[in-house]
């Protein structure tokens, strides 16, 4: 606390005024009100996108932050409101009656925010109609395939152009689903994730060759890798629990297109380093058999949403994306909550 020895200092209005031998007041209250009015806003457009996309770790990927600050933000709205607003369990969350009656509010917070950039992104990009996205055709037939309907019954205003095998240099896209982050100064990119990837091999190869117990016998086998990253060798590093390994090996076959690698390995040309999406059906139908399945291997290529920087504000650009970010991950066969 602070004492007056005179007349009135600091005579700001961060300060209130006193007389000789007053006792300036707590402000603490008004410091508490300030960081309500700035930070409940944000907490009730977080509490939307977790009821939106269902889930926390779905709208953490959405916003772009950890999945621990957002259950932090809607902790914190309940306890400045007093009020449970969500009910959580293992498998889904739902909207308490407080919930409910929020709910509408925090959604216009969404709305406000989305339409504030909107008419600034018109200001930097005045393009009108549809969407037009390209993406690489192995990923974007399996993962974009389920999505595209889903993004259209959830944005009805945005219609979509989308080409699965436009060439990296085609032209006059809005968005790009590519395996490569590399992008000129002119583009902006978002990172999707990386799809979990596992050794797997035909029956047939693997009665005829033998199936390998540890990683140092993969070295007699014929392995179909992506592109080596060092000289001629692939580096295969895996894991188990606390074990490490690393094997150099000299692949059979060497390429950056999964969709060739699942070919050769399908065909039983030897053990296949795939995305693990693109062998569920495989080794539903026993077509496929898994090899060191306790070993835990490098995630395949990562894929990037690559857009104009031009269209950074574009509202249809950040609801694809955003879309993206969300409903990607959990195809490429990561666990969600």
């Amino acid at each position: 606390m602070l004492r007056c020895s005179g007349r009135a200092f600091y005579p700001s209005t961060a300060w209130p005024l006193c007389t000789l031998g007053e006792t300036i007041g707590a402000t603490e209250t008004r410091i508490e009100t300030l960081l309500s009015l700035l930070w409940t806003p944000a907490q009730l457009a977080v509490l939307a996108k977790v009821v939106d996309l269902n889930g926390f770790s779905a709208a953490a990927r959405a916003l772009g932050v950890p999945k621990a600050a957002v259950s932090r933000a809607v902790a914190d709205l309940e306890k400045s409101l007093g009020v449970k607003v969500l009910e959580r369990t293992t498998r889904r969350i739902s909207l308490t009656h407080a919930g409910r009656l929020l709910y509408p509010h925090a959604k216009r917070v969404v709305d406000e925010a989305d339409a504030a950039r909107a008419v600034i992104g018109k200001l930097n990009a005045p393009i009108s109609g549809p969407l037009r996205v390209v993406a690489d055709p192995t990923y974007g037939r399996v993962l974009l395939t389920p999505l595209v309907p889903r993004f259209l019954e959830s944005f009805p205003d945005v219609p979509l152009e989308v080409a699965m095998d436009a060439p990296e240099s085609a032209e006059g896209w809005d968005v790009a689903i590519r395996t490569r982050s590399s992008a000129a100064g002119q583009f902006a990119m978002r990172l999707l994730g990386a799809p979990p990837a596992l050794l797997c091999a035909t029956p047939a190869y693997l009665q005829q060759r033998g199936v390998p117990a540890r990683p140092e016998d993969l070295r007699t086998h014929d392995l179909l890798t992506p592109e080596a990253t060092d000289a001629q060798q692939f580096r295969l590093r895996l894991e188990r629990g606390s074990q490490r390994a690393e094997v150099l090996l000299s692949p059979k076959l060497a390429v950056n297109d999964p969709a060739v690698l699942h070919a050769a390995t399908a065909a039983g040309l030897g053990i296949g380093l795939l995305p693990q999406f693109m062998c569920r059906s495989g080794l539903a139908t026993a077509r496929l058999k898994p090899v060191l399945p306790e070993w835990i291997v490098p995630p395949a290529a990562a894929l990037y949403a690559l857009y104009p920087a031009a269209l950074e504000a574009d509202l249809r650009v950040q609801r694809f994306v955003d879309f993206l970010a969300a409903n990607i991950v959990p195809a490429l066969g990561v666990t969600g909550e």
